[in-house]
This record gives C-alpha cells, sequence and structure tokens, in this order.
C-alpha cells in the first residue's frame, strides 16, 4: 500500500455535475463518454476490449487491482480505455501469476486513473442521467477550461471508432492447415474470439474495418465474421455493404455485438443510442427458440429497433434481454446469418453462450 500523499482529482460531466477523488500518480486529463460495468471481476479485459474505446470506465466493484494483471488476459495491444474511475484501487496484488500491479500497467501506457471517488453516487447519477461525454483531471484548478474543452469534445451518437481500433493490414491466426477458412472483419476484435474460432478448427483471416467484400472474396473463405467494436454502427457503410452482399450469396455470417448492428443495419433495421447500455458479466437472456436462459457478458450502447425487427418479415429474433426486452440475437430466415448482442467468448464463469462458435461452425459444414 502506498502511503505517499496523491493529488485530488476531478470527474466533470458535460451537464456540469461534478464529482471529485484521488490520482493513483498518473497526472494528466482525459476525456470520453462516460460509462459503468458492473463486474466483479475481469477488469483487464474490460480495460484492453477495444469496444470500449473512448470510453471513460466507472468501475461498480469496489476494490479494482487486487489480482494484478497477466499478459494472457488482454484482449488486444493495449488499454483502450480513455481513463478509469473507481473505488478502492490496490496497489499490491495478490495472484501468484500476475505479472504486473494494475498501477504498472496504467502507468506504462500513462493513462489517467481516479480512485477515491464514491462510485455509488456516481453510477447512480448515470443511472437517472443516461450516459454523456466527461474529462478527468489532475488538473482541478481548470475547471472552467476542462469545462470549455469538453465542450468541443464529440458525443458518441454518431461517432465512427472502428477504424482506430481495427487492423491496419491483413494477417492470419490459426493453423492454416485447417479445413476451413474465415474471414474475420475486424471493427475492434477481441483476441478471445478468434482463440474460440482457432480451437474449434478454423484458419482465419484478419481483415481491415473498411474491406470490401470482393477483395476477401478473393481468399474463398467458408464464412465470414464481423466483430465487435466501439461507436456507432451507422457510419460504417463499408461494413454493411460487405454484410449484404455475403447475405445475398448466402455464404455463412456471424456477427457480435458491434457486428450484430452492422447485420441489422444491412436488412433496413435502424439503430439507436440506449440510455445507458449493458455493461456486465451477468445479463440475462432468453433464448427464443430453445427457451433456456443464458446468463451472458454485454458491453454495448447501441442496440436495433425492436419493433422494425418484428416488423421484417425476413427476421426472426432469436434472443431477448430480459432487462429490458431489448434484441439481443437475431437469424435471417432461409439464410445462413445469424448474430448476437453479447458476447458469449467471454464466459465469465458460465459458459452459457459458447455454442454460437458451433452453430456458426455447422453453417459452414452444412455449406460445404
Amino acid at each position: 500500500m502506498k502511503y505517499t500523499k496523491r493529488k485530488r482529482a476531478i470527474i466533470l460531466l458535460s451537464d456540469g455535475t461534478v464529482f471529485y477523488g484521488k490520482s493513483i500518480g498518473i497526472d494528466g486529463t482525459s476525456y470520453g463518454e462516460i460509462c459503468f460495468n458492473t463486474g466483479m471481476t475481469g477488469y483487464q479485459e474490460i480495460f484492453t476490449d477495444p469496444s470500449y474505446f473512448g470510453q471513460i470506465m466507472v468501475t461498480t466493484n469496489a476494490h479494482i487491482g487486487n489480482y494484478g494483471t497477466f499478459g494472457d488476459d488482454n484482449q488486444s495491444n493495449g488499454s483502450k480505455i480513455s481513463g478509469l474511475i473507481c473505488k478502492n484501487f490496490s496497489f499490491n496484488y495478490s495472484r501468484p501469476s500476475a505479472s504486473l500491479s494494475l498501477e504498472t500497467f496504467f502507468s506504462d501506457q500513462n493513462l489517467v486513473v481516479v480512485s477515491d471517488v464514491d462510485t455509488r453516487a456516481l453510477v447512480n447519477y448515470i443511472r437517472e442521467n443516461g450516459a454523456m461525454n466527461s474529462v478527468i483531471s489532475t488538473e482541478i484548478e481548470k475547471i472552467d477550461y476542462l469545462k470549455k474543452e469538453l465542450k468541443k469534445y464529440p458525443k458518441m451518437d454518431g461517432l465512427e471508432l472502428a477504424s482506430k481500433v481495427s487492423t491496419k493490414k491483413n494477417y492470419f491466426y490459426g493453423n492454416h492447415k485447417s479445413k476451413f477458412k474465415v474471414a474475420v472483419l475486424d471493427l475492434g476484435v477481441k483476441k478471445s474470439i478468434l482463440e474460440n474460432f482457432s480451437k474449434r478448427g478454423l484458419f482465419l483471416q484478419i481483415y481491415p474495418y473498411n474491406s470490401s467484400f470482393e477483395e476477401i472474396n478473393e481468399w474463398s473463405p467458408d464464412g465470414f465474421f464481423i466483430s465487435n467494436g466501439p461507436g456507432d454502427p451507422k457510419p460504417l457503410i463499408d461494413a454493411q455493404n460487405l454484410a449484404k452482399e455475403v447475405i445475398k450469396r448466402n455464404i455463412p455470417l456471424f456477427g457480435i455485438c458491434l457486428g450484430h448492428q452492422i447485420i441489422g443495419l444491412a436488412n433496413g433495421i435502424s439503430t439507436f443510442k440506449m440510455f445507458n447500455g449493458h455493461r456486465g458479466i451477468n445479463h440475462p437472456v432468453l433464448n427464443k427458440i430453445t427457451n433456456k436462459g443464458e446468463i451472458t457478458s454485454q458491453n454495448h450502447g447501441f442496440a436495433i429497433d425492436r419493433s422494425e425487427t418484428e416488423k421484417n418479415k425476413h427476421i426472426e429474433i432469436s434472443h431477448v434481454h430480459l432487462n429490458d426486452n431489448t434484441v439481443a440475437g437475431i437469424k435471417i430466415k432461409n439464410k445462413k446469418c445469424f448474430s448476437v448482442q453479447y458476447h458469449p467468448e467471454a464466459s465469465p464463469g458460465p459458459n452459457d453462450s459458447k455454442y454460437l462458435f458451433d452453430e456458426f461452425i455447422k453453417l459452414i459444414i452444412d455449406k460445404k
């Protein structure tokens, strides 16, 4: 435990509300949309998930950092959140396999962290007033300047962010001797998704977010996957056009989260910015086809319109979020295409949703 005196830090919301805390020792200022995650574990996976790019994360668990960090748990090449707000930050850690403290993890990336915050009050405020832009800073004497700069920061609604986290050039993943090939459109793909495909015998080629169907189809993949990622799906016109072409040709297609929204848009279903979004590892979902419940990991701030989905004669709602009845999964009738608005690869204890990877492989086998 560090006993050195730590600087005060400020949390300023776009509506002018202010909270205070303490810096863990990294000076600076960071902007982003504030959101909260209710997971009790998995903080490293959250911080390195590309879907969180551009967001300041509030963790509702009271203790963060107590089991350190381990390189293999990273879901990308580093932290993707814009900053962290927490209650109790642990400078020491107890997990034997950990390689770094969370303090070192953030310090190496110069990421601002504010602790000693009344996170119960902050989360309750966000719940009641919705997600909004915010700034966290150790420069508490510059509040007027911070307010002015925060007004300039772009809102998440309408913001394209996939290009910020997508690969810049194609790369391969898995065993090249595998029987089946799958093309992955990288909108911010998590490492654990690639691992789930690879260990099921798929050979992957990962493509940049704006790759065309014609470019990818030169590789003759047996299936397509559209990944998770950050930001608003509406500006991703190239991805929507790719999805339309894949569906038209009835090539197996699977989408997760942002990929799910892209498939919805490709079928004429609009998306909307949620008041708060779903972020946690205990979200209840009903599989309407099997009538079984699933405990799922979720991370999204946009969703597809349910009324439009129900009216679309080509679409079947396969999964529903039981907390608010939003669409959690769809299937396209008479096509080899489905998608879900949650993370089957995350498996935060329950493995309820991993069958979705097997269903995708079955579509590929049937196509063959």
